[in-house]
C-alpha cells in the first residue's frame, strides 16, 4: 500500500499523436501515414474475411507481400502501392492539398477516412 504522496507520481510527456515523431524517427509524417493506411488495408481484409491467399489475388500481388501488409512491414512500401490496395478494395483516395493549419509547425502529412453514410433516396415526381 502506497502512503506517501511522491511514491504516487508517475513523470510522463505527453505524446504528440505521432509515436513515430516521438521516437525521433526520420520521415515520421510518412511512416505515420503508411501505418494508418496499412491498418485501414488490414482492417477491410479482416472485415471481409479474406485469407492471406484471396487477399494476394484481389489486390494483384503475393500471399507474401499481404502477410507483410499484416505485419505493419512498413518499410516494404510505397504510399502510391498503398492507395493502389485501397482502390482495389473499392476505397477511393483523394489527397487534397491546403495551407497548413495557423499554428501548426511544420506543415505535416495527415490520413483521414471517410465512412460513408447511405443517402436518402430522392422522392421522384409522378
Amino acid at each position: 500500500m502506497m502512503t506517501d504522496e511522491s511514491e504516487a507520481h508517475v513523470d510522463y510527456t505527453p505524446g504528440s499523436g505521432n509515436v513515430f515523431a516521438d521516437l525521433d524517427l526520420p520521415d515520421a509524417d510518412e511512416l505515420l501515414a503508411k501505418s494508418e493506411l496499412v491498418h485501414h488495408i488490414v482492417s477491410l481484409i479482416r472485415r471481409r474475411k479474406l485469407t492471406q491467399k484471396d487477399a494476394a489475388v484481389l489486390l494483384d500481388t503475393t500471399q507474401p507481400t499481404v502477410s507483410d501488409l499484416v505485419r505493419r512491414r512498413l518499410d516494404r512500401f510505397s504510399l502510391e502501392r498503398l492507395f493502389v490496395f485501397l482502390n482495389r478494395l473499392d476505397r477511393e483516395v483523394q489527397i487534397v492539398i491546403r495551407p497548413k493549419r495557423e499554428g501548426a509547425h511544420p506543415a505535416a502529412i495527415t490520413v483521414r477516412t471517410e465512412t460513408r453514410r447511405a443517402s436518402t433516396p430522392k422522392a421522384t415526381a409522378a
